[in-house]
């Protein structure tokens, strides 16, 4: 099949001028409006320096948007890259593994979208982007990675007709996320950054103590202050949540698991089922305080950086146990055993035993740049030591049938659950002091992006040996 060459849609241009103005408008407002007086030699230099750039890149998205294109072609996508050095990249359609669309405020101002199909090999060249085209080009793209007619009919319209509606965020959802995710808080270091910005050109120093004199003789005032704006903050908070994690929906039909989220700029995620390697669960202190947990789905093709496990990722402050009743809908196959193998307690003398170089590293950074705050270090070794007792205390593992599950970490924990089959390697690995103590560390690498590993750190000399072997009978 041969559709012909096509190029982005024409508002590509725009949508790269606009995300060029928001990465440059600190560099605009410091050279031209903070230091618009200025007459010193490097920001009459920084300004040429801008203005120079400006036009060049302005002008290098133009030429990017007449020489990039794209075609496909029998079974495989070709894009084409470069205004100087010229760059042809083709993926079979079968190596796609997930799809991601991203429809920001721009594209929505121009009725477009953009879409990233992952494949399952690492590097710049794993991902094949399209950032502006319509949404009909869209499912044209999608229909020739499906073919086969009932396929088509579903890309037709977004999903199958069996999509099954397994979560939908209400209001009381996003006031959990909203104070879960501690968002109200970011007003705090937002305020102190434009103050300490703005006493940086204006000598409010002065002002902020007076007021600051003021209020404490009129401590009744501060009180209105503080829950002002701490209501502020609250506002801020749900409002920022609401824009992240507003309209999260998510759904399945026999092949594929959907994730759709965002007020705005809108995101949605899909991943075949079969091409799942393994189950992420994460919990913070204060998520299992609340019950609440992040499952994560591993698959070859997810983006290996934070934004994208996001975007691979349940709705991360859902309660514990509807996350386990819909995975278990969604992916029978990936079970969470809740009871565990513990470890016995030498494995903690060894945890302890172990050097402390983030203490060290403390000390010597204080005694060199600030020597009177060497009790910084203290602090620095207890926190140690309690991540260290934590990370023993909740570090447990099973291995039933197939499948694997490991549960570790101390003030965050994350519980990894997987198949033999999609274990890439397992390593065994035990240093001296291990040896002493005859227990090793294993080592689940799985095919993601980046290589994903999975350490479980003090099993048994006698265990790891029944894992290796368990592991070379698939």
């Amino acid at each position: 099949m041969t559709e012909g060459v096509k190029r982005y849609h024409a508002a590509f241009i725009a949508v790269e001028l606009v995300s060029f103005l928001k990465s440059s408008i600190g560099f605009f407002l410091f050279l031209f409006i903070l230091k618009g007086s200025s007459t010193a030699t490097w920001v009459i230099w920084g300004r040429y320096i801008f203005l120079i750039a400006s036009v060049w890149t302005i002008f290098s998205i133009i030429l990017k948007w007449y020489f990039h294109c794209y075609e496909i072609v029998g079974d495989s996508i070709v894009v084409h890259e470069g205004v100087v050095v010229k760059k042809q990249r083709s993926v079979a359609l079968d190596r796609i593994h997930n799809q991601v669309s991203n429809t920001t405020f721009v594209h929505r101002w121009f009725g477009l979208t953009s879409l990233t199909l992952e494949t399952g090999t690492s590097g710049e060249n794993a991902t094949f982007t399209f950032p502006v085209i319509t949404e009909e080009e869209r499912q044209r793209i999608l229909l020739s990675l499906e073919r086969g007619e009932a396929s088509i009919e579903a890309v037709a319209k977004g999903k199958s007709s069996n999509t099954t509606i397994h979560f939908r965020s209400t209001k009381k959802d996003l006031v959990r996320a909203s104070f879960t995710s501690l968002s109200f808080l970011a007003i705090f270091p937002l305020l102190s950054a434009i103050y300490f910005n703005l006493a940086d050109f204006f000598q409010i120093e002065e002002t902020a103590e007076n007021a600051l004199d003021y209020l404490l003789i009129h401590w009744w005032m501060l009180i209105v202050l503080f829950v002002l704006a701490l209501a502020i903050s609250v506002g801020i908070g749900f409002i920022k949540t609401s824009m992240k994690y507003g309209n999260y929906v998510i759904s399945d039909d026999s092949e594929r698991i959907y994730i759709e989220k965002g007020i705005g700029n809108f995101t949605s995620f899909s991943i075949q089922k079969h091409r799942v390697q393994a189950v992420i669960v994460e919990q913070t202190i204060l998520k299992r305080l609340l019950g609440l947990a992040s499952i994560k789905l591993l698959s070859a093709g997810a983006f290996g950086d934070e934004k994208g496990q996001e975007k691979s990722s349940l709705y991360p402050f859902m309660p514990k146990h509807e996350a386990y009743r819909i995975l278990q809908i969604m992916l029978p196959h990936y079970h969470i055993e809740e009871k565990m193998n513990r470890f016995p307690i030498k494995v903690l003398w060894l945890k302890l035993l172990q050097p402390y170089y983030l203490t060290i590293l403390a000390i010597i950074g204080l005694m060199i740049f600030k020597r009177e705050w060497l009790w910084v270090a203290a602090i620095v070794f207890g926190l140690t030591i309690l991540s260290r007792i934590l990370d023993y205390w909740f570090t447990s593992y099973i291995r039933h049938g197939k499948t694997v599950q490991i549960r570790k970490g101390g003030f965050t924990n994350e519980t990894f659950v997987t198949h033999r089959e999609r274990i890439q390697q397992i390593t065994v690995k035990h240093s001296w002091l291990q040896r002493k103590f005859g227990v090793a560390t294993l080592t689940f690498t799985n095919k993601a992006k980046p290589l994903h590993e999975s350490e479980l750190y003090g099993v048994s000399n006698k265990e790891a040996g029944t894992f290796y072997n368990w592991y070379h009978k698939k």
